[in-house]
């Protein structure tokens, strides 16, 4: 009899092992699931709390987003405009500007537009003559111009002019625009 209640217990120890041991697997697996997914939520606590400030902050930072463009806009043509279109506005903004300034325009020259980091840099070649000051006030209307005019390379020669009398001049303006691209 001892040894029926022995073999009893040790079938129900047996049973009990059996199907605990699916129960105690799982707990496992739960808890390391559990643990994994604390590490998780601290790595990410920190960039949940910059993007629920980002949230907080969409309007300022959309207001100051419009802004940046409409100072891009001032800067540069837009990219509706075709790179030949903006090429000769630009070009006939600086003949403009120079015959305003009494320099006489040789000529110019629209050159095809290159790609620069988002932009088309498009190059206009100007050559005029005329005297120092009328160059001077010339540089002076450029540098205020909208979109922006940038004078990639300047090339001022003295033309052969009476002793006394307000020097000649010769210049080449390399200039250049920008586009953006789309």
């Amino acid at each position: 009899m001892n040894n029926l209640k022995l073999r009893e217990n040790l079938v129900l120890a047996g049973t009990v092992i059996v199907l605990l041991l699916p129960l105690a697997l799982l707990g496992g697996y739960v808890a390391h699931k559990y643990q994994w997914a604390q590490t998780r939520l601290a790595e990410l606590e920190p960039r949940y709390a910059r993007m629920k400030g980002l949230e907080q902050q969409r309007a300022d930072l959309e207001a100051v987003l419009a802004r940046a463009q409409a100072a891009r806009a001032q800067y540069v043509y837009p990219a509706g405009q075709d790179a030949t279109q903006a090429g000769n506005a630009a070009q006939q903004r600086v003949r403009d500007i120079f015959s305003g300034a009494d320099l006489q325009v040789i000529s110019s020259q629209v050159l095809p537009p290159k790609a620069e980091k988002g932009f088309d840099r498009i190059p206009v070649i100007v050559r005029t003559e005329g005297g120092l000051l009328a160059l001077q006030s010339a540089l002076a209307v450029i540098s205020s111009q909208v979109p922006v005019i940038v004078i990639d390379e300047l090339e001022v020669q003295v033309r052969s002019s009476p002793p006394n009398a307000e020097p000649h001049l010769a210049a080449q303006f390399n200039l250049s625009v920008l586009r953006e691209r789309s």
